[in-house]
């Protein structure tokens, strides 16, 4: 694979020879919010829907869905976070309550007065903490592969099986070697963890040509950096005054209606870990596990999930 010259167009350049803006039915463009201007790709007309990427992915993670609700009514927006794929790499922010206002402050440039959050791994803590912190712009949470953010920790430091599962976390906490190892080879560890943290593999997912994609995002000058800070910010703040207060402020209750999905065969996030995370929620909430597969249900099985979100997005009592 040889990865573009990101200098011929950087991260947030045209369409054509992008590693960022691909081609597809759906409309790039840039929104400014919380202090920073971040990349969106768009599709459809209908009640906001916005879709929230994990790691080491990016927007392009939900191109199935992305059609599959613009088919079904919906206005689907998939942002890049913060430090990653079109958006800006600003030196500091990478703490959750920061994250998810870029969140909800993206829901507000989109002239939106709400959204269904739709979000996957490091996505999905994201919506978790945005559900909580402004509950007021969240209309639905749909979170994959991730427990919420007082679960995730109390799983990593009490559950010996999950903190093994989890050991590229406790590994991103050295300076430097983390992300001299993502961008090495062309950024085949990219290629190396999607493969594995994906259940069996199918004819679709993970494809060479997908692996392909992500790995150019990732050599983009300053990602590896920026993808691996919220991570960083998660461990060592563990006994800092900002993360004792930020794991006191996601006590406060989710109360919107919930779904929670996850694939059985996840290496990352093991199941018991994740279906814990009910008893956050003080509102509808809905478990669904996807058999047979792993990290990334949204693209190992497009169909079955993206047919799973819609109906209950579109589902009026969604507690039944």
């Amino acid at each position: 694979m040889t990865v573009p010259d990101s200098s011929a167009f950087g991260p947030t350049g045209p369409g054509s020879g992008s590693p960022v803006r691909l081609d597809g039915p759906w409309t790039h463009r840039d929104v400014a919010a919380n202090g920073a201007r971040f990349h969106i790709a768009e599709l459809g007309d209908g009640p906001l829907v916005l879709l929230l990427h994990g790691f080491p992915q990016f927007w392009w993670t939900w191109r199935h869905q992305l059609t599959a609700l613009a088919d079904a009514g919906f206005r689907a927006v998939a942002m890049d976070l913060r430090g990653v794929g079109g958006s800006d790499r600003t030196p500091r922010g990478y703490d959750p309550a920061n994250l998810a206002l870029d969140i909800t402050g993206v829901i507000r440039s989109l002239g939106e007065p709400d959204a269904a959050l739709v979000g996957h791994d490091m996505g999905g803590y994201l919506a978790w903490t945005a559900a909580v912190m402004r509950p007021k712009l969240v209309r639905r949470l749909a979170v994959s592969s991730m427990p919420h953010p007082r679960r995730w920790r109390s799983s990593m430091l009490s559950d010996f099986a999950q903190s093994r599962a989890g050991s590229y976390i406790w590994g991103f906490q050295r300076p430097w070697v983390p992300e001299r190892q993502l961008v090495a080879d062309e950024a085949a560890l990219v290629g190396r963890l999607i493969r594995d943290w994906s259940g069996p593999r199918t004819a679709e997912f993970p494809e060479d040509s997908a692996l392909d994609v992500y790995r150019r995002a990732m050599c983009i000058p300053s990602t590896a950096h920026c993808s691996i800070e919220p991570y960083r910010w998660m461990v060592r703040s563990l006994a800092r005054p900002d993360g004792i207060q930020f794991n006191r402020r996601m006590k406060r209750p989710v109360r919107v209606p919930t779904l929670h999905l996850h694939g059985s065969l996840d290496p990352a996030v093991r199941t018991r870990s994740a279906a814990g995370s009910g008893q956050y929620v003080e509102a509808p909430y809905r478990w669904r596990l996807f058999d047979g597969l792993g990290h990334f249900p949204h693209e190992e099985d497009p169909v079955g999930f993206s047919t799973e979100l819609i109906n209950w997005l579109k589902d009026p009592e969604p507690d039944r």
